[in-house]
């Protein structure tokens, strides 16, 4: 039996979504509940129930908002990423409007259960989706204060998952290195974009390259500094999980500063090994889990 192609609008659909990112936003909030819950994966089912329902409701709201961005960057696109379905008519604009708004509905609708069964799940929710539409809608043309919107809501993604997992507070380490991380990589891709930007004041544009490059490699120094957090907190660094731990996010601080040794040059190539070091962290995070 011959295999049935795929419609030829399915994979312009996944690239306007961004498959990818939908993945670690998912992956993201499960790791964040099983790290808050500290139990591996020995966990009752309605709390592998819950954490489903949270890590669909992320990808659906990721998605949702990468469409949104794709529909209001549409002139920009032609310069910096002239590939994107949008700017090639591979998806019309009312389908992806139509797109945006399902994947919004859907991302709330799914969760409804756990938030009645834990109501900080939707209180973040609610301050992440708030948070997505003022960035597209206000604060991505306004440089860095969007930069620090998109890496807030990455850290609301463990926050997301920790609070299905229970003990949110044990995510604070691990929300703000993800805080950081993503703020180096977002100055990075604005470096990448300088030429073709147009009409939004990011850190290259208003305070120069070398300006830029010494915050992005800060954030990245801080992150690495916080992340031995764990260890001295709740971890025991004599355990296998602390052993564990501590080899996963040394490999991982180790691709990060690969991520910014040659800035400001090799621009894609130092945001491409920030995504690869953010990987290996999720690995690390997913080792306390075991604690």
């Amino acid at each position: 039996m011959r295999a049935v192609p795929p419609s030829d609008g399915v994979l312009p659909a996944l690239r306007l979504v961004r498959a990818g990112n939908l993945g670690v936003s998912f992956v993201g909030t499960i790791v964040g509940g099983l790290a808050a819950r500290g139990t591996g994966i020995e966990a009752p089912v309605t709390f592998w129930i819950e954490i489903l329902l949270a890590a669909i409701s992320t990808a659906c709201i990721t998605g949702g908002g990468n469409v949104v961005n794709d529909l209001l960057d549409r002139e920009v696109d032609r310069t910096n990423h002239p590939d994107r379905p949008l700017v090639t008519g591979a998806v019309s604009v009312r389908s992806a409007e139509v797109l945006a708004v399902a994947l919004f509905v859907a991302g709330v609708a799914v969760v409804v259960p756990v938030i009645l069964a834990i109501p900080l799940v939707g209180l973040i929710l609610a301050i992440a989706v708030a948070s997505l539409l003022a960035y597209e809608f206000r604060f991505k043309a306004r440089g860095f204060i969007g930069n620090a919107v998109v890496a807030f809501l990455t850290g609301m993604v463990f926050l997301y998952g920790g609070a299905v997992g229970g003990h949110i507070e044990l995510l604070a380490p691990f929300a703000a290195m993800a805080f950081l991380a993503t703020l180096s990589r977002e100055v990075i891709k604005d470096m990448e974009d300088v030429a073709g930007d147009v009409g939004r004041s990011t850190l290259p544009k208003t305070h120069g390259v070398p300006f830029a490059t010494g915050t992005a490699r800060s954030a990245v120094g801080v992150a690495a500094a916080l992340s031995i957090l764990p260890v001295v907190w709740f971890v025991s660094l004599t355990s296998v999980v602390g052993i564990m731990y501590v080899v996963l996010v040394a490999c991982a601080d180790a691709i990060f500063w690969v991520s910014i040794r040659y800035l400001p040059e090799r621009l894609h190539y130092e945001q491409t090994m920030s995504k690869v070091a953010m990987t290996v962290a999720l690995f690390a995070f997913v080792a306390v889990a075991f604690r």
